[in-house]
């Protein structure tokens, strides 16, 4: 019989634990903020904090570039690969602007849960009755001055490949006429694997690349636009891995 290995043990009794402390803490303190702050500032500095607490206590270190390439006051919509659910602990600290995400009109629905996503001003869609209620949502997220986050594969990928991007999230941006912004996360998927419940300590890259406009496209550009933004992301990607070297601890050199 082959025992688990220390970054296992690590993870069960050390790593969860702490996680369920800081979300008990803070998500206390995000829920509560509902009372005096129904933009949400208080409740994103919060995840903020969880998510950078969670690095921090699994040892994973992010170096992130093309910050400048963000306006301030602009709101975006910014496309990331997906390789580990420490994706978004990742991006949410490294990203310099108030993020949402896109969640399902059902979430909504469930006591504390969707009052909570509803205040803080986090998208809640209704594929069947997507269209005009859905612009009219994304308008206000952009008079708060928010920005979304999404994964347009989908699904977290097992390798380094990205997955091809679902056109609709593109759409959206299009008739909102936001910015995209293509980010790549680089090395996360040795941090913690898909289907695996072991961690490892880790450095991992954050690149923002430039926004790609779309004020001068139509819906039939959709297709298009995810294939570019793709696109640049994959080479991101792929030109990383090439450095790439691992012995139980991610590196991105």
């Amino acid at each position: 019989m082959t025992l688990p290995s220390w970054h296992w043990w690590r993870t069960v009794f050390w790593l969860i634990p702490a996680i369920t402390i800081y979300t008990v803490f803070l998500g206390a303190l995000s829920l509560s903020s509902m009372a005096f702050d129904r933009k949400g500032h208080f409740a994103h500095r919060c995840a903020r904090a969880w998510s950078w607490l969670i690095l921090a206590t699994t040892g994973v270190r992010v170096t992130t570039s093309g910050q400048g390439h963000l306006s301030p006051g602009q709101s975006y919509v910014f496309v990331s690969n997906h390789q580990s659910i420490y994706d978004f602990p990742v991006l949410i600290t490294s990203i310099p602007v108030q993020l949402r995400i896109i969640a399902k009109a059902s979430l909504g629905l469930f006591p504390v849960l969707g009052w909570h996503l509803r205040c803080t001003g986090h998208l809640l869609v209704n594929r069947a009755r997507s269209g005009k209620a859905v612009l009219t949502n994304v308008a206000s997220l952009m008079r708060s001055g928010h920005s979304l986050i999404v994964f347009p594969e989908g699904t977290r990928s097992l390798d380094a490949q990205v997955l091809r991007f679902k056109r609709g999230l593109f759409l959206l941006a299009i008739e909102a006429k936001l910015p995209v912004v293509p980010v790549a996360v680089l090395g996360s998927r040795y941090v913690m694997k898909k289907g695996q419940l072991t961690t490892f300590p880790g450095d991992v890259g954050l690149v923002i690349h430039k926004p790609l406009l779309t004020d001068r496209l139509g819906r039939d550009d959709a297709r298009a636009l995810a294939d570019k933004a793709h696109d640049v992301i994959a080479k991101t990607i792929a030109d990383a891995e090439r450095k790439l070297t691992t012995d139980g601890v991610a590196r991105v050199i």
